[in-house]
């Protein structure tokens, strides 16, 4: 085996043996990034919605960071079915870090981690979408209900494409906590929690006092990047099911910001045309 190989695998082993502190190490760092880029756009800004407004106000620029993101995960997808040919460095390493993984985490702990990822199955994300339209709908914030439906329909389709195009077999996981149904790749429960709680996010930082701004939006984080974890620790994805699941939901999610924020954009040029007619 190639020496590039065996390091990938000695690390993958080192993960799965380990699963439980990586984890819990890669959310504090996720967390901290966030916060980090949140407090530096504001400290840049010196306002929560300044950055914002000036990509609405410029609509082919955000045109151009909606298509970059899709453009480039797109790139990501398409790199993918070299990656699981039999035998491949991926695929075992995707093995063993699931093999390691069941070794060392408790049963306990797996029950709980199959408690978290009902926040993401699909009756749990259709309520939440249908909850949000209704809301926005009474609200008579049409245009934003649209994108808001759009962000978890939209992403259900995409995900059902992606597992279609790659049918990539799930890994053997218990059938006493889980029935599956469906290919592997990408995780659906990652790439829903992203797109709809990031959605949730998204609408509540258009509609609450700029001090709940960052908490909102690191609740947000959290739980999509727990949900998504908890695939793999239930063992009904491999590692890289639910990292491609976070990329494809995040796409879908800026795409989906992107269209709300143009709109949001031409509202006020055209209320802003209607005094000057006047």
């Amino acid at each position: 085996m190639p020496l590039d190989a065996a390091r990938v695998l000695d690390f993958a082993n080192a993960i799965g043996n380990n699963a439980l502190t990586f984890f819990a190490g890669a959310l504090m760092v996720l967390l901290a990034l966030v916060a980090c880029l949140w407090h530096f756009v504001h400290r840049v800004d010196r306002s929560s919605s300044v950055l914002v407004a000036a990509a609405a106000s410029n609509q082919s620029r955000a045109l151009a960071f909606a298509f970059t993101t899709v453009v480039v995960a797109v790139l990501v997808f398409s790199l993918v079915p070299a990656w699981f040919v039999p035998n491949g460095t991926l695929t075992q390493a995707d093995q063993a870090m699931t093999d390691a993984m069941q070794r060392s985490v408790s049963a306990s702990t797996v029950q709980v981690f199959a408690a978290v990822t009902v926040l993401a199955n699909t009756p749990v994300l259709w309520a939440i979408a249908i909850a949000g339209a209704l809301i926005l709908l009474c609200r008579r914030d049409y245009a934003l209900a649209a994108v808001w439906i759009a962000s978890v329909a939209g992403n259900g389709i995409l995900t059902r494409v992606l597992k279609a195009a790659f049918e990539r077999a799930r890994p053997v996981y218990d059938q006493d906590l889980l029935t599956l149904h469906g290919y592997s790749f990408p995780s659906g429960h990652s790439s829903g929690a992203v797109a709809t709680y990031g959605a949730v996010a998204y609408v509540l930082v258009r509609s609450t006092p700029q001090n709940w701004h960052l908490p909102i939006v690191l609740s947000a984080t959290a739980t999509a990047f727990v949900i998504g974890s908890s695939r793999f620790f239930l063992r009904a994805h491999y590692a890289s099911d639910v990292f491609a699941g976070f990329v494809s939901g995040l796409a879908w999610l800026c795409l989906c910001v992107m269209c709300a924020e143009m709109i949001r954009s031409a509202r006020r040029q055209a209320h802003a045309r209607v005094p000057a007619q006047r």
